[in-house]
């Protein structure tokens, strides 16, 4: 299997051109899912896994990985599946997302597919918001089905949403009415992660769930209501990986454009690593955030704040 992962450092460099690698796989039946190869560190053949007891019945055990200790979760159990047979028939794919290593079992691997991310798409509306897609793609005239891996760890391991009092404290020193943020992610656990973030520093928010419905927003307030995006919108932070338009096209396109091209932009993504700065620099965002920490979140948030005020004047 780890002809599957060679060449990683050429692979990640697609992310720049709107385009992604899927590295596909089963849960125990046909239906195929995949996640972006990006956050794959490795896929194994599963090794003996030590039992927790009283973990999380999904936390399939424990396994050490190069030096470095892991938990494995069952990812068909996780999303409401049978769970998978016996792991030594099983494969662990081994990615990191939001700063955590961390094991997944699946059945078996199918391949990776090299794709643009306007060939992903959003799930279908009305599958409601227990869903563990973020998209959805076709490969062989079949559905494939893009797991929300934010949604799985947000639901085994928690996370918490809180920022501190200092920075809510901070927070009331400024008029923010009439202000907001446009948040773009294509994850319904990061939006909610972030929108929690900016209610405490008592910022409002507009929600968009992609790069290409963030643009179009931009766009159309651009051409209706240009004051909105020069007094009232004080900043874009937005996700990387989303269906449709990455967030790095996004900031891209946000760029060419001279009605948007001052908006501060935050790139706030589960994918990690020295590739991302140097991207951040290529697409001309402001700042690279890994996700998720309150504080870390707030702390930026705070600072666009008073950049903010400084120039429009809206200290309290």
């Amino acid at each position: 299997m780890s002809s599957l992962l060679d060449d990683v450092n050429q692979r990640t460099q697609l992310a720049g051109y709107n385009r992604l690698e899927i590295l596909m796989f089963h849960l125990g039946g046909k239906q195929r899912y995949g996640i972006n190869v990006f956050k794959v560190q490795e896929v194994i053949q599963c090794p003996p896994l030590t039992k927790l007891p009283n973990s999380n019945p999904v936390v399939r055990g424990i396994v050490n990985i190069r030096g470095k200790t892991l938990s494995v979760i069952d990812l068909a159990m996780a999303i409401g599946k049978r769970p998978l047979g016996d792991e030594k028939d099983c494969f662990l794919v081994v990615a990191e997302y939001n700063r955590v290593t961390q094991g997944f079992l699946v059945s078996a691997m199918d391949r990776i597919v090299n794709m643009n991310w306007e060939e992903i798409k959003p799930p279908p509306q009305g599958i409601g918001s227990a869903c563990y897609l973020t998209a959805i793609t076709t490969v062989d005239e079949e559905f494939i089905e893009i797991i929300d891996v934010e949604k799985v760890l947000a639901d085994v391991t928690g996370t918490s949403m809180e920022v501190s009092q200092k920075q809510i404290d901070e927070g009331k020193g400024f008029d923010l009415s009439e202000k907001f943020m446009l948040v773009v992610d294509d994850s319904a656990v990061a939006r909610k992660q972030v929108q929690r973030t900016l209610e405490q520093l008592g910022v409002a928010s507009v929600i968009a769930k992609n790069g290409r419905e963030g643009l179009d927003l931009l766009q159309q307030w651009a051409d209706d209501d240009p004051d909105k995006i020069q007094n009232n919108l004080m900043m874009v932070i937005s996700d990387v990986e989303m269906p449709e338009m990455d967030g790095y096209t996004l900031t891209t396109e946000i760029r060419k454009d001279p009605r948007l091209a001052e908006i501060y932009i935050i790139l706030h993504t589960s994918l990690s690593g020295v590739f991302n700065t140097t991207m951040v620099e290529k697409v001309g965002a402001n700042e690279f955030i890994s996700k998720y920490d309150p504080d870390i979140l707030g702390a930026a948030v705070l600072g666009q704040i008073k950049r903010f005020s400084e120039e429009h004047g809206a200290a309290a």
